[in-house]
């Protein structure tokens, strides 16, 4: 019995241990098929890492483009100098040859090849390189030196949108304008090449892995190329012209807020940024400069007291004798003596300072200073740049009748240039103030289709249709027989305003330095395009917004009707020229006409003739040009 007993005993154990080492078995075949099936990817990922090493693949930044497509920044393929410093077999010669190349000293380069680290780029001498110095080192021929496709930022148009579009650094990293607002969409993702090596970095002999890198997201803005040149000309010929401290200009669609232009000067080359001073880098002048504004801003004034019905334009009447007394102090007219009697439409053709202090103190603070307020003034717009400022309003709880007075014509009173035309667009749109913006639309770069879309944007209803159709009349007129002549366009139903504001520093009025400024739109109407120019301190020239700002934002909405397509009015007010005044016609076609049918067609300009024959066969200008009156067409004659 006790044997039996004994052998059952070693029964049960032998059973105890084989059921042990089995459920060890099964516990091992569990673990093995748990790493072989759902650990696999991250243990073979982890062990690859121990023995892969990554050439990194710059993408190319995304690009940015016009609201017609035109390419404003762009890139260029470069290359750039990395090492492997375990595969560099002779330390010594690889610094020494590398070093010339690069115009670095040799213990410089020695400490590059030297570095304890997997992969060593050579920065910032090996980065960006051109080709010639890329091929020299190449020809080189050396084991763990190698040449990288990067990707360098590139402004097509030198200058043209700089402060606007901004610039990137050495790492193609956005720092300014919008190459910094929309960084995190414009830089794409690394590629790479994964090479394999042993633990001391030697290159082994497996296939090497391509990873391609991902481009960054496009940007379409709302800027139109041609326009923006146009006012890019402009402005530059205001510098070379009248030596101003300093120019902007804006150019926007009304009816959507949408920026069609932007440009001030001093500017700068945005590939070349390091070579210009951070004041003039940093300084987007249409959104950051504050100023008084002058007689623009009494639009505003007019807006308002037309909205309250303060004033009928052809029926109410003001009599300017050339000053008016306020708070204890006198305010003159530019004028000397005044302009006598006028009706309320006169007062703003002549931009009367007088005649809009009355229109000031009947609307009074509270009224004034809440369309003000409507109007977007002391706030920023939100337009999608940084750096906008808010401008300066008086405190309402100590404003008395002299602020009053002044504010009325622009005096008194900080703004900013986009403050500007958006509070004006809406005096002149309908009412309706617009949330300016400059981009259009965020862009896949593969298919091109539209990941973010910016539309046209409210804020508020400022006046009715009916005070906006009397704004836009009365400024047809200040173009038509006012301060504004020199924006006059024939065939073009025009309307704008002149200003001219007294500089201040350290708290006094500066003497013989002005902003001069202009603000113009067309059709008057039905206005598409609004500009604004703003001139300061101009040099060797008497300064005021209609002879100096005007013209420049005439030449800017001419080009502005050919990009947009703007078809002639004849139904618009006339302008009444005065004696100096010059006229601009439309060439007509004479190809064809007989010599003395030509100059009979041609009687406002000059002619000259080339070639013999009896029949016009050519004509430069050609049909449909616009120019001044005297100006010469060249005749090719010939015989058909």
């Amino acid at each position: 019995m006790g044997e039996y007993m004994f052998f059952k005993n070693i029964h049960i154990r032998i059973k105890i241990v084989m059921l042990v080492i089995f459920l060890f078995f099964i516990l091992i075949i569990g673990k093995v098929f748990y790493i072989q099936v759902f650990e696999y990817e991250k243990l073979n990922n982890y062990a690859t890492s121990l023995w892969s090493r990554n050439l990194p693949i710059e993408a190319n930044r995304g690009k940015i483009y016009d609201r017609n497509g035109v390419v404003l920044a762009d890139n260029i393929t470069t290359t750039s100098l990395v090492l492997i410093p375990n595969q560099i077999e002779d330390k010594e010669k690889t610094a020494e040859l590398i070093a010339p190349i690069l115009n670095v000293t040799y213990e410089e380069m020695y400490e590059h090849v030297s570095v304890k680290s997997s992969i060593e780029r050579v920065h910032p001498e090996g980065r960006r390189l051109d080709y010639e110095t890329a091929d020299k080192i190449n020809d080189l021929d050396l084991p763990g030196v190698y040449l990288l496709k990067e990707s360098k930022r590139y402004y097509p148009y030198g200058n043209l949108l700089a402060h606007t579009l901004g610039f990137v650094g050495i790492d193609n990293q956005g720092l300014s304008g919008l190459e910094l607002m929309y960084d995190d969409y414009l830089t794409g993702s690394y590629g790479a090449i994964k090479f394999f090596s042993d633990a001391k970095g030697n290159k082994l002999q497996l296939s090497e892995i391509y990873e391609h890198p991902q481009d960054g997201i496009d940007v379409y803005l709302t800027i139109d190329y041609n326009i923006q040149t146009a006012l890019e000309r402009e402005l530059d010929n205001a510098v070379s012209k009248y030596n101003p401290d300093q120019a902007l200009g804006i150019v926007m669609n009304p009816k959507t807020g949408e920026i069609l232009a932007m440009a001030s000067r001093p500017t700068f080359e945005p590939s070349n940024y390091e070579d210009y001073s951070t004041e003039i880098i940093n300084r987007n002048l249409p959104i950051w400069m504050t100023y008084e504004p002058g007689s623009t801003f009494k639009i505003i004034t007019l807006a308002t007291a037309l909205e309250e019905n303060i004033v009928n334009l052809d029926e109410d009447h003001f009599y300017d004798s050339g000053a008016v007394k306020v708070g204890g102090a006198t305010i003159h007219c530019w004028k000397h003596g005044g302009h006598g009697e006028q009706t309320f439409l006169q007062v703003v053709e002549n931009s009367c300072n007088p005649g809009f202090v009355d229109l000031g103190l009947k609307l009074g603070k509270d009224v004034l200073f809440d369309y003000i307020d409507k109007f977007g003034f002391g706030n920023v717009t939100g337009v999608d740049l940084n750096g906008e400022a808010n401008g300066i309003l008086f405190d309402k709880d100590k404003i008395g009748d002299l602020e009053l007075a002044t504010t009325a014509f622009g005096q008194g009173v900080s703004v900013t240039p986009i403050q500007q035309i958006t509070a004006v667009s809406a005096a002149i749109n309908g009412g309706n103030l617009y949330t300016p913006y400059i981009v259009k639309s965020l862009n896949e770069p593969e298919t091109n289709s539209a990941i973010v879309e910016n539309k046209p944007s409210v804020v508020r209803k400022v006046i009715t249709e009916n005070t906006s159709a009397k704004v836009r009349y009365a400024l047809e007129s200040v173009v038509a027989n006012g301060t504004g002549r020199n924006a006059y366009i024939s065939n073009y139903r025009v309307g704008g305003k002149t200003g001219t504001a007294q500089k201040v520093e350290d708290g006094k009025y500066l003497v013989g330095n002005y902003i001069t400024s202009f603000m113009g739109f067309l059709p008057a109407d039905d206005p598409e395009v609004v500009v604004y120019i703003a001139i300061d301190n101009a040099k060797g020239v008497t300064q005021y917004g209609g002879t100096i700002a005007a013209p420049i934002a005439k030449n800017v909405l001419n080009s502005a009707i050919s990009a947009l397509n703007i078809k002639e009015r004849y139904d618009g007010m006339t302008k009444e020229y005065n004696y100096g005044d010059k006229r601009y016609f439309t060439v007509p076609n004479v190809i064809g006409m007989e010599t003395k049918e030509a100059v009979s067609n041609l009687k406002e300009f000059k002619v000259e003739f080339s070639g013999s024959g009896s029949k016009v066969i050519h004509q430069s200008p050609s049909e449909a040009s616009y120019i001044a009156e005297g100006e010469t067409i060249r005749l090719m004659l010939g015989d058909e």
